[in-house]
Order: structure tokens, then sequence, then C-alpha cells
């Protein structure tokens, strides 16, 4: 395995095989090869999710085994798209079946496997956007399956055709169990998605730290206002989630209880 010079150091491949590629605060390099089938098939879903293709390899023969595991299930009925595209910088897509309708939370780059993949287990009805810089193909796949894209109004000149626009900074129930949190920090119209109790797809807003070993946000990709994510932050401990699935950044898997813990110990970081 390596990597090459067009690394845009986005994460992917450390969140999917973290045994094998490493960081060095500008790109991600091989730090270790495989040396088990395990860690070799992880590090090809890493070469298969990398959106600018800068992972490669000697051995091709398992990459048809790398691309057959996206959508990669990460509890049930939610998962993992893979297949990040450059227009996002590498953020992370998700995909969520569910009797109402099936959701794609914002977008991955578009290929037939995951609409193929899509198209079988029903389609997409929905089709939520977090903020402007995740929605990479996502008209592409609300055209595949006439879906409805849903995206804050103060970041609608990223996607201007949307079909439901959300307005103003209270939480909006957009289906049966499923509510939009608007969020502004990151961007200004920046918005998290809760889909019942369990999952928060939290877009740019927070994500879990593995060099802190928490919940964090940060500053430095804070495009709109510190002060404005700050409050969003303060703002979800309304809400009851243990899973936290982000754009960029580790996915987080708790307890109700501790994941109460870890958001008041994120919300004393970000306010002190």
């Amino acid at each position: 395995m390596f990597v090459d010079a067009t690394c845009i150091d986005c994460d992917t491949c450390r969140q999917l095989a973290p045994t094998v590629f490493g960081e060095t605060g500008e790109f991600s390099f091989v730090k270790l090869q495989p040396r088990d089938p395990a860690e070799q098939l992880a590090a090809l879903c890493a070469l298969v999710a990398c959106p600018t293709g800068s992972i490669g390899t000697a051995g091709k023969e398992r990459v048809a085994e790398a691309v057959a595991a996206f959508p990669m299930r990460l509890a049930d009925g939610v998962a993992y798209c893979g297949f990040n595209s450059p227009k996002s910088f590498g953020g992370n897509s998700y995909f969520l079946e569910h009797p109402g309708g099936n959701w794609l939370i914002d977008s991955p780059r578009y290929v037939e496997h995951l609409a193929r993949h899509f198209e079988r287990r029903g389609g997409v009805r929905y089709i939520f956007l977090t903020h402007r810089d995740d929605v990479a193909d996502a008209s592409k796949y609300a055209k595949r399956f006439r879906a409805e894209r849903i995206i804050h109004r103060l970041e609608l000149s990223a996607q201007p055709d949307a079909e439901r626009v959300i307005d103003g900074l209270a939480p909006v129930e957009l289906a049966p169990g499923f509510v939009a949190i608007p969020t502004p920090g990151h961007t200004r119209g920046h918005c998290a998605l809760l889909a019942g109790e369990g999952f928060l797809f939290s877009g740019d807003h927070i994500w879990w730290s593995r060099n802190r070993g928490r919940l964090t946000a940060s500053r430095s990709v804070c495009w709109y206002s510190w002060e404005r994510q700050v409050e969003s932050v303060a703002l979800l401990k309304q809400f009851r989630f243990e899973w936290v699935l982000p754009g960029h950044g580790e996915r987080a898997h708790f307890a109700p209880d501790e994941m109460r813990r870890q958001v008041a110990r994120l919300i004393a970081a970000t306010s002190s």
C-alpha cells in the first residue's frame, strides 16, 4: 500500500484502517503494511473510499471485495456510504433505511454501485444536506430517485433547486421521528439531523477526536462564527442520542447516559 502526493488529509483512510494509515498534519501515510487479511481488506476499503484516489496498492485481487463492503453497516438500518467525494473535501455520508422512506444524509460521489444498492433497498426519499460544503453529488441522486433534498435557506446557494427549505433557528420535524436542528457556527445555516433517539448526523458541527479522546468542535474550521458554534453545541444537551455520525472526524457510539456525559464534557470544553 502507498499514499501519493495528491492526498488532501481528509482522514477517511485513518478512520477505516487506523492500524495501516497514519497522519503527519499535512497528509496521510502508510505507517504499517497490512499484516493479515482483515487489515488488508480495511486498507482496500480506504482505497475505495478515498476521495482523491491517492491510495494505491500492488495487489488488487481483493478490491472488488472492498467495493462490495459499501455501504458499510454501522447499526441496524444505518450505513456509511463510502465513496467520499472531493467536492466535500472527503466528507462522510450516510444511508438510513426507514419504513416511511429511506434517507441519504449528505452526499457521496455518484457511483452506480451505490445507486443500485439504494435501489434494491427501496430507493431514497429524502436527502438531508447538513450545509453547503457537503452537497457533493446530491442533485444526481435526487434526479435518479426523485428524492426531496432538504437544506437550510442560508445554505441554499449550494443547492438552489432543493425541494424543501428550512427557515429559522428552531428545530423542525421533517417527518415522524426526524428532526432538523439548526446548529449555526461552522457555516451560517448548518443543521444537524436527529433520527429518533439513536442517531445524530452532525455534519461538521461536532465529531469524535481520536487524539483528544472526546467529542470536539474546532475553532480552526469554523467558517462563520465560533461564538454561534459554542451556542449551538450547548443546544445538544436538550436531545437524546447514542450515536454521533459526522461529516468529518470519527464516529462515536455510547449508551445514552454516557453520551450525555460526553456532550456535557464537550459543552464545558467549548465554553471555557
